[in-house]
């Protein structure tokens, strides 16, 4: 830097030519010293399209997006006409300001310029929509396209992945000319980050079979679906994977697998991983250890790595809490959880949210405390809903108390109706306490709303492979010989039975 304002100033003293300015002003761009080659380019006469599109783009880059609106404004003003570069851009920061009516202007602009049919300024129109969410309007472009590449796919796929829309990602993927890694990669992310964990899982499966390699945001992507399905198997394989190509090294990447082991129950192996971290521990992995220590029981260690993060200086998040609230749970550390739970206010700007008021609900009433969680549920500052009154209702069955289950299980009749298991705990609470009336009527309720209880079903990861059950399912390829294994599984049980009571 000090060579190049030596260099300046020499030009100023001697040549002080436009040539020279130019050049100090894209060396000034290479060294990413953006304010200083601003200030080169002011002292150019008569900057070119060429010189606006390289500091607009350099300031695109720094994510100074004002000052790129206002450089795209003044050359208008210099009568110079944007080419397909400027656009190209322009719509990028356009997304990053989600500035929707900007970003249409921009785009009547590029329309009446002629530089239609460009590939990239086109992709641009269709990723800046895509990301503003205006999905109408980036359909609309891509469809107006004579010639897409794959940059263009992935936009739009990401787009609808983004919305929710997985169904018409999917269709958009499956027709595909060309896919690279980045069109599985949003797949995968999509359906990861839409809670649709075996579909993630199935995709990125049938990536591995496909000449297209996983790349560390792949593996980021994917591993929560490991952790999600407990499909253990899988995700150490991807894990070696991982290892193999050096893709530990980003923290997104070890963060995911830290949180698949505390999830699947493998707290060493997640401690592990926790502790290489080092100093590049983030939040996300502060949180991802505490909570895992916290869903296994572990609530000592789980309350005393959250004091070890407060004691380096890092601060909590609501995920935090979260974790801490069901150690205390875990612990039955009533004191302790209405401790944490007051200083998320008090002490760390933190507003409860629901899943903070339902740690507490279930703290209490796992307690006893049942008219304490009530109390409490009434004085939430925003409205309950269905898991709130849920964890309630699971505590008054519990301890059998049936005046606050009444008072539950009405705001969960208001709030889920089609469910049958609400009608049918509050019944089992009225016969807990011969309360058959109440039994009947749960009964009549349930027939004349012509409720019926869904099948539940389950998975399994075998092979390297996810499978889905329901009760007495026989649409399994090889059901014959899974029920004939749980017939020779129960035969060897009822032995068992039959030569301890011969014992005893």
């Amino acid at each position: 830097m000090n060579k190049l304002k030596q260099a300046h100033a020499y030009t100023l003293r001697t040549l002080s030519s436009p040539h020279h300015h130019k050049t100090l002003f894209l060396q000034a761009l290479k060294t990413q010293e953006i304010t200083y080659a601003h200030k080169l380019f002011d002292e150019i006469p008569e900057p070119t399209l060429f010189l606006y599109n390289k500091l607009i783009q350099g300031y695109s880059i720094h994510g100074s997006y004002r000052q790129c609106i206002s450089l795209y404004k003044q050359m208008f003003s210099r009568g110079l006409a944007p080419d397909h570069l400027t656009f190209t851009f322009v719509f990028s920061v356009c997304a990053a300001l989600m500035a929707r009516e900007l970003g249409m202007m921009v785009h009547g602009q590029f329309v009446v310029s002629c530089c239609e049919g460009d590939v990239y300024a086109d992709t641009g129109v269709v990723d800046m929509y895509a990301k503003m969410g205006l999905l109408g309007s980036a359909r609309k472009q891509f469809d107006h396209m004579r010639v897409r590449d794959v940059a263009t796919w992935n936009s739009l796929i990401s787009g609808y992945a983004r919305d929710g829309e997985m169904e018409r990602a999917r269709e958009l993927f499956g027709v595909m000319p060309v896919r690279n890694v980045v069109s599985w990669t949003t797949m995968v992310a999509g359906y990861s980050q839409n809670g649709r964990y075996v579909d993630a899982l199935r995709l990125f499966l049938k990536m591995e079979e496909s000449e297209v390699r996983p790349n560390e945001v792949t593996v980021a992507s994917v591993l929560p679906a490991c952790a999600n399905l407990g499909a253990l198997e899988i995700g150490e394989r991807i894990e070696d994977y991982a290892r193999q190509n050096g893709y530990l090294d980003n923290v997104f990447v070890s963060n995911a697998l830290l949180e698949m082991h505390a999830k699947c129950g493998g707290l060493d192996a997640a401690r592990v991983m926790f502790d290489g971290l080092g100093k590049r521990r983030n939040l996300c992995s502060w949180n991802s250890m505490i909570m895992g220590l916290a869903v296994h029981g572990r609530y000592e260690a789980a309350l005393g790595l959250f004091h070890e993060m407060l004691g380096e200086g890092k601060l909590p998040d609501d995920v935090t809490f979260v974790g801490a609230l069901m150690a205390c749970t875990h612990g039955g550390l009533v004191a302790k959880g209405r401790e944490l739970f007051n200083s998320m206010a008090s002490d760390f700007n933190i507003a409860p949210k629901l899943e903070h008021y339902g740690c507490m609900v279930d703290l209490l009433g796992r307690a006893g405390k049942l008219k304490d969680a009530y109390e409490l549920i009434q004085n939430m500052n925003t409205k309950p809903d269905s898991v709130i009154w849920g964890t309630l209702l699971g505590a008054c069955s519990f301890h059998k108390n049936v005046e606050v289950a009444e008072k539950a299980a009405e705001q969960l009749f208001k709030l889920e109706p089609w469910n049958p298991g609400n009608y049918v705990i509050l019944s089992n609470i009225y016969a807990a306490a011969k309360r058959w009336s109440g039994v009947a009527k749960m009964r009549k309720r349930l027939k004349s709303g012509g409720i019926g209880k869904a099948a539940g079903h389950s998975f399994i990861e075998e092979g390297g492979k996810i499978h889905k059950f329901i009760v007495e399912d026989k649409s399994h390829p090889s059901s014959d010989e899974i029920y004939a294994l749980l017939l020779d599984l129960f035969a060897k049980m009822r032995n068992v039975k039959h030569e301890a009571a011969i014992i005893a």
